[in-house]
């Protein structure tokens, strides 16, 4: 009996999970038997490993190309193949290149020593090529966590799995490339082709916004401090405008967020070829008839990212947010709290982080006229309008904002600041929260537990906190909402550039929490 052995990855939630996939050749009708908890895609793998290797072979003889091995060949007899670990549960066509190694390792008396030292990612075609794969970030960071030199990936995926240092990176197009590299008399390309890279998109200007002063001021603070934010108002008075505006006066994102954007955006299958680096906020807009699973992540098996996960580090919108169905929204309460979502599935539970900034857009009642005094709507469906915006849910939304019509002064007067100059603030609040959360670990005042603030060293003197705990007495705000209260007062205290929140911080943050939804 003859025994092969590769390595490959398996991606579960957000991270990857290094797979040993063995090849076994005995006596027996020939045939191919694969186990490990694969699903269809998985197991149609055989076919198409089976294909490629006759194909390859069948090619480099014709050519006698001694670098594909022409000698190789379908071996003759049962053949097992098994995924471990058994019980993890498997997806995807990740794992075609390293079954189709396996299987020659097996039927060869001297495999590669690189075997050993490397992992193997890729769809293989039916002719030999190796196709691009979704996951080959989080897929080679699990390669180099688990110590190995050389990770091969597809070519098309070399720009993304080469953003990982600490490991080698080799691109193959074809088998025949990856056959030759493990007999060393061929190198694997670590560039991609020569493409002209698409130019990163450009954030609308803030400057194009004339007339909505308060509302440009509450999207400075939402920003400063990563803020959830609603903005209510007629049609056509600029809510989704100012909210298309808001990823322009967000920070570049660090390093290490840009890498963990990066995984959720290569899972979700969303990176661009040539550019796949995610530096800037990422937006997401679902439609309001988007359901539960689109927003939340799932699918069949094991979980995918939803539109909660691939807005991470960035802004996610919902416009029209009262046309959206109460099951959609009430699933974002426990994401705005902890930061994650927690999708379980048919082969297991999968973690996805979520902490993104929320902006809802909504109009206030069903006819929505350019003047409230027009409304149609009964006061019973204006309620029911916007109550599908629930009381636990709103208590999670920092800044409430509601926009009227601009004067004809302000609509005719000169440009507005730029986001530019919008941002160089934001950067700058940003920089002096993070330096005060450093040592917790905390990148903005909104993931600051409220416990922090209210004992301790950030804990404010009485006088400054009497504003909240008047709101507190007369039961217009929750325990909830006076920590978020407390944090805005500290995103208002670091854009004017002082030290600690004043009485004034405390009340003007219990102004934005108290109106705007009415």
């Amino acid at each position: 009996m003859k025994l092969g052995r590769v390595r490959s990855v398996a991606i579960s939630g957000v991270e990857g999970i290094v797979v040993e996939i063995e090849a076994s050749i005995g006596q027996g009708l020939p045939g191919v038997h694969l186990v490990g908890l694969g699903d269809a895609a998985l197991k149609e793998a055989k076919d198409r490993v089976r294909a490629a290797i006759t194909n390859t072979a069948s090619a480099s003889k014709g050519s006698g190309d001694e670098a594909g091995g022409g000698a190789e060949k379908w071996p003759e007899g049962r053949i097992t193949l098994a995924l471990s670990p058994a019980t993890l549960p498997k997806a995807g066509s990740i794992f075609d290149l390293g079954l189709a190694l396996a299987v020659l390792a097996a039927n060869t008396d001297k495999p590669s020593r690189l075997l050993e030292k490397s992992v193997f990612i890729g769809e293989l075609a039916l002719d030999g090529r190796l196709r691009p794969v979704r996951g080959v970030l989080p897929a080679v960071v699990a390669a180099r966590k688990a110590g190995f030199a050389y990770v091969v990936v597809p070519l098309a995926n070399v720009a993304e799995a080469a953003l990982v240092s600490g490991i080698d990176v080799g691109g193959a197009s074809h088998l025949r490339e990856v056959l030759g590299w493990l007999r060393g008399v061929t190198v694997l390309d670590t560039v991609c082709e020569a493409v002209e890279r698409a130019p990163v998109p450009v954030s609308p200007d803030l400057s194009d916004v004339v007339g909505q002063d308060e509302a440009r001021y509450a999207m400075e603070i939402a920003a400063a401090g990563a803020h959830h934010l609603l903005l209510t108002g007629p049609p056509g008075i600029g809510k989704t405008m100012l909210a298309r505006r808001l990823p322009g006066i967000l920070p570049p994102l660090g390093e290490s967020e840009a890498l963990e954007v990066t995984a959720i955006h290569s899972i979700a299958g969303g990176l661009p070829e040539h550019h796949p680096l995610v530096t800037e906020a990422p937006f997401i807009a679902p439609h309001h008839s988007t359901t539960v699973t689109a927003m939340i992540g799932g699918g069949t098996g094991m979980a995918k990212p939803g539109a909660v996960s691939r807005a991470h580090r960035g802004v996610l919108f919902l416009d029209e947010c009262a046309e959206l169905g109460v099951k959609v929204l009430e699933t974002l309460r426990t994401p705005l709290e902890d930061g994650e979502v927690r999708v379980a599935r048919r082969d297991g539970v999968a973690r996805f982080p979520a902490r993104f900034q929320l902006v809802l857009a909504a109009n206030p009642c069903p006819c929505a006229p350019a003047n409230d005094v027009d409304c149609v709507c009964s006061p019973t469906a204006r309620r029911r309008y916007l109550g599908k915006l629930s009381g636990p849910l709103m208590d999670r939304v920092d800044i409430r904002v509601r926009m009227d019509p601009p004067g004809n002064a302000a609509l005719t007067a000169g440009a507005a600041e730029s986001s530019a100059d919008v941002r160089q603030r934001v950067i700058a609040a940003r920089s002096a929260a993070r330096e005060r959360w450093s040592g917790q670990g905390w990148q903005t005042n909104s993931e600051v537990p409220g416990s922090v603030l209210r004992r301790g060293h950030f804990r404010l003197p009485p006088g400054t906190t009497r504003p909240i705990e008047l709101f507190l007495r007369d039961g217009r705000i929750t325990a909830r909402g006076a920590d978020r209260a407390l944090r805005l007062a500290w995103t208002l205290a670091d854009l004017a550039g002082v030290g600690e929140p004043s009485e004034d911080h405390v009340a003007q943050a219990l102004m934005f929490r108290d109106r705007g939804y009415n």
